[in-house]
């Protein structure tokens, strides 16, 4: 494929806007490749600049569980546009968004939109430092919960370490209130909590690890983390933007039986517009403003446009048999990877929850960030590209999860494992 109008966008881009892009992870660089401009998408296809199809699952970064251009999602966007696209005030859609959400998230009895997913996680470490009356929090290396200054800490050498900037401008005073542990070591949260549970505001975590490559929690991580911060006082919350209605209805915490004390939802109720949302139980949500202390707004929130987009395609989501198709066609897209790739002698790991799915290029277990850096990135960079010429259009990360949309058919599917083939047989 040739991209000589999208590499001539980027070097224009790179002039006017930090590395060319609006987004680091577009930029492509540990990949070794430059970005794509996209010109349109349709269904489970994008289509750049120079009018190369690809085969998308990266799907906007997981919102687009119909695919791209849904008739009933444009039809909801259409009708809305009629009444304005922006109020700054109260709309009823707000009302009927939050009802779909509170049916289908089993911990959620009221809901706050906001308008992205570091916007909700921000807003619920906030929260629970407000109502415990702590100031410690802790997340896992690895998990990504968005930009704010909070979360953007890595962790140090030792299960209790102190966490310290994961980015120059965040200040050293506000890191050492996030403690960074490896994913699924509940062994590690114990003794924090044993050092300073009555510090511990509360813990956040991707319940499914959707930013090192997919990861999966290990049996009884979710449920020990659950028992610890209730026994200690604190606030559970699951950060769900990237998983909630998309490896099931309800979430993780439906796939589990877990009820978090706070959930953060963002992608999907949007139907890929920009949104969020943060929700729990009636006691907790009755401490933010305007109704309590805890202060939180958003000018744009609950965007008419957005709130309709979301209500279409959590509706469709409610289809029977929708959940149980798209995981079928997951599944064989991920089993196809590892057949394709143990016949070319290549070790891979492949998992999935739900229709989102990981690849690493290793032999061994990956169950946290340590194990997901130690994988072979060089040949999925080189994997990446060669999948790229063929028309397929992946995360340019391995530490990133792959998405499958209602609208891959069993040809989509077909012609991916082709491609693999293809590129397994060139690795």
């Amino acid at each position: 494929m040739k991209y000589d109008i999208s590499n001539q966008l980027f070097e224009k881009a790179l002039s006017i806007i930090p590395g060319g892009v609006n987004s680091p992870v577009r930029a492509c660089k540990s990949v070794g490749a430059e970005p794509l401009f996209i010109n349109r998408a349709d269904g489970a296809y994008l289509f750049d600049a120079d009018g190369n199809r690809h085969i998308d699952y990266i799907g906007s970064w997981g919102p687009m569980i119909l695919g791209h251009q849904h008739p009933d999602v444009l039809k909801a966007i259409s009708d809305v546009l009629s009444r304005g696209t922006s109020f700054g005030a109260p709309v009823d859609l707000e009302i009927e968004l939050a009802e779909l959400i509170i049916k289908a998230v089993p911990s959620i009895e009221v809901v706050r939109m906001v308008n992205s997913g570091t916007e909700a996680a921000m807003s619920a470490v906030r929260l629970a430092r407000g109502v415990t009356g702590r100031d410690i929090i802790i997340k896992f290396d690895g998990c990504y919960h968005g930009h704010a200054d909070t979360l953007l800490v890595e962790a140090g050498s030792g299960v209790a370490t102190l966490g310290i900037p994961g980015s120059p401008g965040v200040p050293q005073a506000i890191a050492e209130l996030t403690l960074s542990l490896p994913y699924n070591d509940l062994d590690s949260v114990r003794q924090v909590f044993e050092l300073q549970g009555d510090k511990i505001a509360g813990i956040i975590v991707e319940p499914v690890a959707g930013n090192m490559g997919l990861v999966r929690p290990a049996d009884g991580f979710l449920e020990g983390l659950r028992e610890l911060t209730r026994k200690n006082g604190s606030m559970l919350i699951f950060d769900e933007v990237m998983t909630g209605f998309r490896v099931a209805h309800g979430g993780v915490q439906a796939l589990y039986s877990i009820s978090p004390d706070i959930t953060c939802l963002g992608k999907i109720i949007g139907g890929g517009l920009p949104v969020g949302a943060y929700g729990g139980s009636r006691e907790i949500m009755a401490n933010i403003a305007p109704q309590g202390p805890v202060y939180q707004a958003g000018t744009l929130s609950g965007n008419p446009i957005a709130m309709a987009a979301g209500i279409a395609t959590l509706k469709l989501l409610q289809t029977p048999g929708f959940y149980e198709a798209l995981d079928e066609s997951t599944e064989r897209l991920i089993q196809g990877f590892a057949t394709l790739a143990t016949q070319n002698n290549i070790n891979i790991k492949t998992d999935r929850a739900g229709s989102m799915a990981g690849l690493f290029f290793t032999g061994d277990s990956v169950n946290n960030f340590e194990d997901a850096k130690k994988c072979d990135l060089q040949r999925y960079s080189t994997y990446y590209k060669k999948m790229r010429e063929q028309g397929i259009y992946l995360a340019p990360s391995q530490f990133e999860a792959l998405f499958v949309s209602s609208a891959h058919t069993a040809e989509d599917i077909d012609a991916t494992l082709a491609a693999a083939e293809v590129a397994f047989g060139q690795l």
